[in-house]
């Protein structure tokens, strides 16, 4: 029995090579290892400075912005640490340990006694914010960019960032400080 060839026209073989391609994620790969800050792809240098209201230059943690830009629109699910859905803390662990090589505890509870504190003029990349939401302390936490900006993962909004001093949300900003060594759960030290 003889096998006919189909010959495709060539418009649907270019068609389905771009369809496919379409399928990969947008998002960028994180370069270098926790805790290396590497230089950003131009794309999310523009991307980011214009956000934050920034020079380009000022943009130099491309793993930080590269961690912001994979996480933007994640929805936010309570317990969740995964792209299905992230809540606030489980956003806040995850960046400190996969862009600083920073391990942290995984609730606000426990993740504002690792904290120095400090003031708001004071705040540098990486740095948490704490907000005290429907009357509960510390029950929620960003993480601080630049400019006056943190990521967080909104229960509206999913992970987004927002201007610290949002007429909405500064009135619930309580404490924020740089994390200081965090004590091992063997060790004790």
């Amino acid at each position: 029995m003889e096998m006919k060839k189909i010959h495709l026209p060539h418009c649907i073989l270019i068609a389905c090579v771009v369809a496919l391609s379409s399928c990969h994620t947008r998002k960028a790969a994180m370069r270098g290892e926790p805790g290396e800050v590497v230089k950003p792809q131009q794309s999310i240098a523009e991307k980011y400075s214009a956000m934050l209201g920034v020079n380009e230059s000022d943009i130099q943690n491309g793993r930080l912005y590269e961690f912001v830009d994979n996480w933007m629109g994640t929805p936010y699910l309570f317990g969740g640490q995964d792209k299905d859905g992230i809540d606030c803390s489980g956003l806040a662990q995850l960046l400190e340990q996969q862009v600083f090589n920073i391990n942290i505890p995984r609730s606000t509870s426990q993740q504002i006694n690792v904290i120095k504190r400090k003031y708001e003029e004071e705040l540098v990349e990486g740095d948490l914010l704490f907000f005290d939401y429907d009357g509960k302390k510390f029950s929620h936490v960003g993480v601080y960019l630049q400019n006056g900006y943190y990521v967080h993962a909104s229960t509206t909004k999913g992970v987004t960032i927002t201007k610290l001093h949002d007429p909405y949300t500064y009135k619930y900003f309580s404490r924020c400080g740089s994390i200081v060594e965090v004590p091992d759960a063997e060790t004790g030290r």
